[in-house]
């Protein structure tokens, strides 16, 4: 993993997204996620797939969350994509490592929404639901790479080789995730 290029920049947009003087009702300080702590959380994700680090709130009831996240051996060939839509967060990707065929936006069929008292829908993503989608947008994306998908588009992988490895800045501008939050295993 590119953890020394990865920190740097994930603490440098993050300083400034939380220091930035764009909301008039902000915080006064910064908040640093150091590297240690990308990293011990990354130890703990064990057979789970995506986990928040943080959620930090930025001012005029807007959240900024980070968390980490892994997928595997996704070999979907055809049109065919099964996708998740966040209804009011949008997610900036830093690829860590591994790579894949990422698919956005298209046609959607077989709408499931999670239920509001769902672990990731309170913690990790807010509002959202699933759908299969087809001719979407594909893009081949791989370490180093950055991807922001607004709230509202579907996304899925489809052809992931071995893992993907990746940081999700999230921006949850009606505080539908919770504000504060910790991870547990930074918690003293």
């Amino acid at each position: 993993m590119k953890s020394n290029k990865f920190v740097k920049l994930v603490s440098t947009v993050f300083f400034l997204v939380t220091s930035s003087g764009l909301f008039a009702q902000g915080p006064t300080i910064a908040t640093h996620v150091p590297e240690h702590e990308i990293m011990e959380v990354f130890e703990n994700l064990g057979d789970t797939i995506d986990q928040q680090i943080r959620v930090v709130d930025i001012g005029d009831d807007i959240n900024v969350a980070v968390g980490i996240l892994r997928r595997v051996n996704t070999r979907t060939e055809g049109e065919e994509v099964n996708a998740i839509l966040h209804h009011r967060v949008t997610e900036v990707y830093y690829v860590l490592s591994g790579s894949g065929i990422l698919v956005t936006g298209g046609d959607a069929t077989g709408d499931v929404e999670f239920p509001a008292d769902n672990i990731s829908v309170r913690e990790l993503i807010g509002p959202s639901g699933s759908r299969t989608t087809t001719n979407g947008q594909t893009q081949a994306i791989s370490a180093g790479d950055i991807v922001v998908i607004p709230a509202g588009v579907p996304h899925g992988f489809r052809h992931i080789q071995e893992q993907i490895t990746y940081l999700s800045v999230r921006v949850d501008p009606d505080q539908t995730l919770p504000t504060g939050y910790v991870h547990p295993s930074l918690q003293d």
